[in-house]
């Protein structure tokens, strides 16, 4: 097992929100600390500990505090995006100013507002996060056959996001300890909490499923 390196060096950091910012809200005890996203596949876990390796093949250690949330992230169709619902993408910045979709969360009505904003994001290189109202949608242009057109709305601003096909729509829901088998896909936030690597929430998908945030 490889020693857990600095969360700093780790990712991009972020404030916490839940999915630093974007996708699941946090204790407000951690709202100041810096959180970073692991992503990757769940080796194994007991009362007091999370070994993940990330999707880079590193393996970490981490404290699983007794209050650590769990939720499961599950797909749901294109079609369940409709005007008026709150959403979390994360995209990819186009030449014409749109942003091009790589993955979509469809807030639970309890969540809205979470992370409220446009934003770097660290799922790939120049990649971005919007959380934001769909004002509107349409038809994606006939280069994106099937896809979809939203005009996103937040605070101070506004996106246009294309929507392929085939990129993942997802929500999620309260999970429970079956999810957290060896083997399955995971995001976890975490923090140094006095020196040691901590997990806060664990994200994960049923049979496989990786959470594509």
């Amino acid at each position: 097992m490889l020693p857990f390196q600095p969360l700093a060096s780790r990712a991009l950091l972020a404030t916490a929100l839940g999915l630093s910012a974007a996708i699941l809200p946090l204790a407000a005890s951690a709202q100041n600390a810096e959180t970073v996203r692991i992503r990757g596949t769940l080796v194994r876990v007991d009362a007091s500990t999370l070994v993940v390796q990330d999707r880079g093949g590193e393996v970490v250690s981490l404290a699983r505090p007794a209050d650590m949330a769990v939720s499961e992230v599950y797909r749901i169709k294109l079609s369940d995006i409709k005007r008026g619902s709150f959403i979390g993408t994360a995209a990819m910045p186009q030449a014409d100013g749109t942003q091009k979709a790589l993955e979509v969360v469809v807030f639970p009505e309890a969540a809205r507002g979470t992370g409220e904003g446009h934003r770097p994001w660290d799922l790939l290189p120049q990649s971005t996060m919007t959380n934001a109202t769909v004002a509107d949608l349409a038809a994606a242009p006939k280069s994106v056959r099937g896809g979809q057109q939203l005009r996103l709305t937040y605070k101070g601003g506004e996106k246009t996001v294309i929507v392929p096909p085939d990129v993942p729509v997802v929500t999620f829901r309260p999970g429970t300890e079956a999810l957290l088998v060896p083997g399955a896909k995971v995001l976890v936030n975490a923090q140094e909490k006095n020196g040691t690597p901590t997990a806060l929430r664990v994200t994960a998908g049923r049979n496989g499923f990786a959470p594509p945030m």
